[in-house]
């Protein structure tokens, strides 16, 4: 995985360039309802940055860890230091361009299903 900008220091976290994100990781990144819950409160305030202690998740600390890992791995999210904060921020943009419509199709049909099952 080659990083999308040079390094801007000893923090900097690798993220595939846009030519590098495959449709199977989105998939695959996505199909964790933890993993799609942090997406869609990213992609409900897409222009901001949130902190990983932002999310109120149900799960341990290294698990909200991995979550992050994979999601930024597989060119859903970057994640930025700001100070000793990891922020996360969806790269619409880059998924827009990839795969037209996909993120606002399961970013629905997600929500479709939290409404049906009354849930998140």
């Amino acid at each position: 995985m080659t990083p999308a900008a040079p390094a801007a220091g000893p923090r900097a976290l690798p993220h595939p360039v846009r030519e590098e994100i495959r449709l199977e990781g989105v998939l695959h990144a996505l199909a964790d309802p933890v993993r799609l819950r942090i997406v869609r409160d990213l992609a409900a305030d897409s222009d901001e940055l949130f902190s990983c202690s932002y999310f109120d998740l149900p799960v341990t600390k290294s698990t909200t860890t991995h979550h992050f890992r994979v999601l930024r791995e597989s060119g859903v999210i970057r994640q930025t230091y700001r100070g000793t904060a990891k922020m996360n921020g969806l790269r619409r943009d880059d998924l827009d361009a990839l795969f037209p419509g996909l993120l606002d199709a399961l970013l629905s049909a997600a929500r479709r299903q939290a409404d049906r099952l009354g849930g998140d």
